[in-house]
């Protein structure tokens, strides 16, 4: 069993008000030296069998389609490696 990660996050020229504001309250709450923050949404997918290219497709056309508004926002697909339970 896999783990597919889709990270989506703001394209870089679109205004980000949430991270805007998170980085507006750092300092007020101890945290300095912080220049910029954004925010972003990471969805895991628990893929059965293995995720070959054509799994990576499949996923990059939902990330496409569903999890991510590809006008305002860009993603990123990554297959993470999930260790087996000891019984």
């Amino acid at each position: 069993m896999a783990r597919v990660v889709v990270d989506v996050m703001l394209k870089p020229e679109i205004l980000d008000p949430q991270g805007q504001a998170v980085q507006r309250a750092l300092p007020r709450l101890g945290f300095d030296g912080i220049s910029d923050v954004r925010q972003g949404k990471r969805f895991e997918l628990e893929v059965d069998g293995p995720v070959d290219e054509a799994a990576l497709a499949r996923i990059h056309e939902l990330a496409e389609s569903f999890l991510a508004n590809t006008v305002i926002e860009d993603f990123t697909v990554k297959v993470e490696e999930v260790a087996e339970a000891v019984k």
